[in-house]
């Protein structure tokens, strides 16, 4: 970006007249600018998405995969990143110091990525490392921020997938004797336990209190799992699990590993995002499924498979709050400053901290199955 872009960056709130527009006009307004900026622009829409944006998508995936297509994407000056902030920072990191990545509100954030902040991360670590020296090897799951996925780096670990959570577990273990695993407690949890971990090995630290909650024996502890979740997937019950089976009896329940121990246990299968979409699109007609992730995500796979029975497995779910802010107003907000020349949102990280986050994601790259 040159100096006279960078000076022209604006941060201001959504201008009144995009909240006077009719949805068929924004809807041709933002056609008709990318239709104009042709292959300048690129625009990755992320699974939880209103359809309202995605239909707008150059391609749809996961954060990671979003970030990679986007920094695959040279021809592509301007990268108008519909998800989350964690995922725009993702894009920048990958991506070449000429592309500018753009979050169309930067309000949309992931109450998961803000449970551990640098601050409070340091300051475990530094506790940590009295206990228990030089034992601990730090993982992030890709759903936090870069300053964390720095620090990752910057100490030897990596960051994970909900796909490659596994792979990269096991290969943390086999470079030190802990893991410390950021930010999703749950996550870390399922997958310690799926590599044939006990709930006696794994620890909780809480960031708030500063302090590590584990009743056994010091030695024999493995897994320390940062006190944080997500707050949609959390939202799945037990009793969401019991009262589908009974409505429905023969349905298939699939989950996402952000949802409770306990959920996932009392679960037919669960995966990431990708495995989520693959198994529903592989299964027979006729079948029956609940599928305990996204809203959005799941209104648009029940749309795509009308073959299917699916229900989500939550009724009273809410759409991720923090991905719906992303919406038509802003989408269109971003693409007509483009064409403006005035840049508002800009996600720009640091050099020091994308050089460390780039390691952790590299080392994952390189590494994962």
């Amino acid at each position: 970006m040159s100096l006279l872009e960078r000076l022209s960056v604006k941060r201001n709130t959504l201008p009144e007249k995009y909240m006077t527009m009719s949805e068929q006009e924004m809807v041709s307004r933002i056609q008709e600018i990318k239709d104009t900026l042709g292959e300048s622009l690129y625009l990755p829409g992320h699974h939880y998405q209103k359809d309202e944006v995605i239909q707008f998508a150059d391609d749809t995936g996961d954060s990671l995969k979003l970030a990679q297509l986007s920094a695959a994407n040279t021809k592509a000056k301007y990268i108008v990143f519909c998800g989350v902030h964690f995922m725009a920072e993702t894009a920048d990191i990958l991506s070449n110091e000429e592309q500018i990545v753009i979050l169309p509100d930067m309000r949309a954030g992931c109450s998961m990525a803000d449970m551990a902040d640098i601050y409070q991360t340091e300051r475990a670590w530094n506790s940590l490392q009295e206990v228990f020296g030089d034992t601990i090897l730090p993982l992030t799951y890709v759903n936090s921020t870069a300053s964390i996925k720095s620090f990752v780096g910057k100490n030897g670990g990596a960051t994970v997938t909900s796909s490659n959570a596994k792979a990269m577990v096991e290969w943390a273990l086999q470079q030190k004797e802990r893991i410390l695993f950021l930010p999703d407690q749950h996550l870390g949890r399922n997958t310690a336990y799926d590599l044939g971990i006990p709930l006696e090995e794994m620890a909780i630290w809480d960031p708030i209190s500063n302090e590590l909650v584990y009743e056994g024996n010091l030695d024999d502890l493995r897994i320390i799992l940062w006190k944080g979740h997500c707050s949609v997937h959390e939202k799945f019950t037990i009793k969401n699990i019991e009262d589908v089976r009974a409505e429905m009896p023969g349905v298939n329940v699939i989950v996402h590993p952000e949802c409770t121990f306990d959920v996932v246990q009392a679960s037919d299968l669960n995966g990431s995002t990708k495995k989520i979409i693959e198994t529903i699109e592989q299964a027979p007609s006729g079948t029956s499924w609940a599928i305990g992730t996204e809203m959005n995500l799941v209104n648009r796979i029940i749309k795509t498979h009308p073959d299917k029975r699916i229900v989500s497995l939550n009724p009273n779910m809410c759409p991720c709050l923090t991905m719906n802010r992303i919406d038509l107003p802003h989408l269109l907000w971003a693409l007509e400053s483009i064409m403006e020349g005035e840049i508002i949102n800009l996600i720009k990280v640091d050099e020091e901290t994308t050089h460390f986050a780039k390691t952790a994601l590299e080392r994952m790259l390189n590494k994962s199955i």
